[in-house]
């Protein structure tokens, strides 16, 4: 080798020791950096769903209790008689309205 193919290799040192610099920084990002991203994205969908899925669960457990008390016969005769007001054989349904407001004239 001459000295002048040297010379050009040691020339080279710098900037492909930037650029192997430069390559590991990206390499560490890609392994690293951005998976880590990911996950903790990931792990904030996870609690939130968890949250809603907890609160579904509360929510299934007061519709299965109101659907139990449904089923129960007091209260569908409670049911009967104040939505559709309904009576039993013999008995007699009223019903109370207010008065009616009264009508002021102007002088």
């Amino acid at each position: 080798m001459t000295a002048t193919t040297f010379r050009n290799v040691r020339n080279w040192g710098g900037p492909a020791r930037i650029a192997i610099f430069a390559l590991s920084v990206v390499a560490i990002l890609f392994l690293f950096v951005f998976p880590t991203r990911s996950y903790l994205s990931q792990r904030a969908a996870l609690n939130d769903q968890r949250h809603d899925v907890g609160v579904l669960r509360a929510q299934n457990e007061k519709l299965e209790e109101e659907a139990a008390r449904l089923k129960t016969p007091t209260e569908v005769e409670g049911i009967a008689r104040e939505q559709f007001h309904m009576v039993y054989p013999g008995e007699r349904a009223f019903s109370v309205t207010p008065a009616p407001v009264p009508t002021t004239t102007t002088p």
